[in-house]
């Protein structure tokens, strides 16, 4: 399936539903050559960015903010054409979401505080020389600004 789809999808479907189709879809295109705990720690970052509404309101606004995910980088016609990797990317953002809607002490996170992620092979940011959470595979987990969770 290519992902104009996906995203064409997740525009019409209830906000919850699309939410967790945009966040598989990033996992999927972001992590899915790394280890299970590395997409866990892809699915956390944009999570944590949707909670302090800096990049939008919803998982999917966060992911498709410009220039911030893979989503918005890579070619609306790319093919999500590995099934095996999407049934877990999709089994590892709901797993995700589930965690998350705990009470942030009762969460197990992956990458404590990491509002950016940068790919090694491909990513030099200007943020690159932040504060390192973690790194998984071959991505590096940062903690660019202090990220507070909005006011309700």
């Amino acid at each position: 399936m290519k992902l104009a789809w996906i995203m064409w999808l997740a525009s019409v479907l209830p906000p919850q539903t699309a939410d967790s189709l945009c966040l598989s879809t990033t996992v999927y295109l972001e992590a899915r050559d790394q280890s299970v705990r590395g997409q866990q720690a892809v699915a956390e970052v944009a999570l944590r960015r949707r909670d302090s509404g800096l990049w939008g309101d919803t998982v999917c606004d966060v992911v498709t903010a410009r220039k911030q995910f893979a989503p918005t980088l890579v070619p609306p016609s790319t093919r999500l054409s590995n099934s095996e990797a999407w049934a877990e990317s999709v089994t590892i953002a709901l797993e995700a979401e589930r965690n998350w809607a705990l009470p942030p002490g009762e969460r197990k996170e992956i990458v404590p505080g990491a509002s950016h992620f940068m790919a090694h092979a491909i990513a030099n940011p200007s943020w690159r020389n932040a504060y390192q959470v973690a790194t998984i595979g071959d991505h590096t987990f940062l903690k660019v600004q202090s990220l507070k969770p909005r006011k309700s």
